[in-house]
């Protein structure tokens, strides 16, 4: 894997909670603990944003949010669909450079590449926080006052003698790699709540270390057996932490939490390693390489690597977890089952289960040409994966299906019940929307009332519309903007159906928040140019950026910040 160089109608909130409300916590769940937690084994699919009502403090600029919402995962949810649906402060007619703005800008020692996440009303020494947790490449974690500004804690993950490991020669993550991915909070897990965060770090002897930290969110403090080396041995393969980065978003699923990998640039050897810990015990409950053989013509020890522009692996009800794999070696010789006889899957969905106590390969998808796009560093793992909600087709069958894309610029729509496998002739899946991306894609989409999101690299932000389990044939509606490389990492606020607004970044030598109307992507509603003076300018703009929205804000980072949008006082 290597960068570039240089019909179904609304979904009531309802319906939509029914689907989404799962095992990460329960809707409503908030820092008090009074949500499910994740080791509850409820259904999975729920979204992680669960709003909680709460008379709570006021928000800067002086609104009241009705209900308060917690970001405890990349995107929102297991799902990965980037909506939050509790959101009563932001309405597409306040959100305007008049009304809306820059409220502080939150200094940190590093580049952010992970997303904030938030927590309303934690209780901190006895005083309730509204808190934003910034993770950065310097191995550090920061907790904010998002309301103040006010530092309550910062802690490093780095062990004495060590610190962030080098860029192993490679541009990607530069100049340092300490914590990439987006970690994850679990409300109830301890005496006041968990966040898991994985940290690379070097010591002085240049050994590297890959470790998984259990910190109290509300003092940083590592919990009992934290951390823990991420050591793992697949087939006949040892994991060498210094080959890898830990760069998609964790992801918490019934009381199991899973990590994933990815080179460095394409400097081999490497495979595609899923490794998960139990989150009460930090004991490791199971190890998957999609990529045991990691050889093959054209890519002699490459992957492929499980790296998704940050974007992290989503689960379903029945607690299965899907990837996107890399560039790299594929099987076409397939065994009785279908399956590749070498366990490697390069360019696939794949499904992941853990019955039986062990990780392994459910189902998959593989394109026709993937030994052609492979060779051409064709990745389709450039993208993430997300998970669409329960829908109905034309014949009223209710689908089960999953979205990806990649540096093809093809948009490939999976049935997670039986996902296509492998054919040289064809693709045997639900729906190929060819060349309909315009071109590649480096970023992760996201879903709101029966529409998908795509933002690719150099083009502009699209929307595809979603009928009888179906994504329209081309766009009906985009933005005018043209999102510079890697594109943009699109997420969704509104109050159940109503009021929602498309939040977009852009990597621009100044970094730019975009808001847009959900239902017109063509009707911008605020960026941060628009205000004179700059009043509203936050920072260098930073690759792989994913707004998070809550309570009338919007965290957004830059190279060495995360922002505070909301209402101007």
């Amino acid at each position: 894997m290597s960068e570039p160089r240089a019909v179904l109608g609304p979904l009531s909130i309802a319906l939509w909670l029914s689907v989404a409300c799962g095992s990460l916590v329960a809707c409503g769940g908030g820092s008090s603990g009074s949500g499910a937690s994740s080791s509850s084994g409820q259904s999975s699919s729920q979204s992680s944003s669960g709003s909680q009502s709460s008379s709570g403090s006021q928000s800067s600029g002086g609104t009241q949010p009705t209900s308060r919402t917690n970001v405890l995962t990349y995107k929102n949810d297991v799902m990965r669909t980037g909506q939050n649906l509790t959101e009563s402060v932001l309405t597409p007619s306040n959100v305007n450079s008049a009304t809306f703005g820059l409220l502080r800008n939150l200094m940190v020692d590093g580049k952010v590449d992970a997303e904030p996440l938030y927590l309303s009303q934690l209780s901190i020494s006895g005083t309730a926080h509204n808190v934003v947790f910034v993770a950065t490449e310097n191995d550090s974690v920061y907790a904010f006052d998002a309301d103040t500004g006010a530092t309550l804690w910062h802690v490093s993950l780095t062990a004495s003698g060590e610190t962030p490991s080098d860029d192993h020669s490679c541009s990607q993550i530069s100049p340092q790699i300490g914590v990439t991915s987006t970690p994850v909070i679990d409300p109830s897990a301890g005496a006041h709540g968990t966040m898991f965060v994985v940290a690379m770090t070097k010591d002085a002897s240049s050994n590297y270390h890959q470790r998984l930290h259990a910190l109290d969110v509300t003092t940083g403090a590592e919990l009992p057996g934290s951390p823990v080396e991420v050591t793992a041995t697949y087939e006949s393969t040892s994991f060498d932490p210094g080959q890898y980065a830990e760069r998609a978003a964790l992801l918490l699923e019934n009381g199991t939490i899973y990590t994933t990998f990815t080179s460095h640039c394409d400097d081999g050897p490497y495979g595609g390693w899923v490794v998960a810990y139990s989150e009460s015990a930090l004991a490791q409950t199971g190890v998957l390489n999609v990529a045991p053989g990691a050889s093959g013509s054209g890519y002699a020890n490459q992957g492929p690597a499980i790296w998704m522009s940050g974007g992290g692996a989503a689960a379903d009800a029945n607690g299965n977890v899907y990837v996107l794999t890399g560039n790299g070696m594929f099987d076409t010789t397939l065994n009785a089952q279908g399956f590749p006889n070498g366990g490697d899957y390069g360019n696939s969905f794949v499904k992941i289960s853990s019955s039986g106590g062990a990780l392994s390969v459910a189902d998959y998808f593989t394109m026709s040409n993937e030994t052609t796009e492979s060779q051409n560093d064709m990745d389709l793992g450039s993208g993430g994966v997300m998970l669409l909600p329960d829908l109905t087709d034309s014949t009223g069958t209710v689908r089960h299906l999953a979205v990806g894309a990649g540096k093809d610029g093809n948009l490939y729509v999976v049935n997670r019940d039986s996902m296509g496998e492998f054919n040289a002739s064809s693709n045997n899946i639900w729906q190929e929307l060819d060349g309909v991306l315009g071109s590649g894609i480096w970023s992760t989409p996201a879903y709101f009332n029966g529409t998908v999101y795509y933002g690719p690299q150099g083009g502009s932000l699209l929307a595809f519309s979603v009928t009888n389990a179906r994504l329209s044939s081309a766009p009906t509606s985009q933005t005018s903007t043209q999102f510079e490389y890697p594109g943009t990492f699109p997420v969704v606020s509104a109050n159940g159906t109503s009021n929602a607004i498309v939040w977009a970044y852009e990597n621009a030598g100044t970094a730019v928040l975009h808001a847009y109307d959900a239902t017109n992507l063509a009707t911008e509603l605020y960026n941060s140019n628009q205000a004179a003076n700059g009043r509203d300018q936050f920072g260098a703009g930073n690759k792989f950026i994913a707004p998070a929205v809550a309570d009338g804000k919007v965290f957004v980072a830059s190279a060495n910040s995360v922002a505070v949008f909301g209402l101007l006082p």
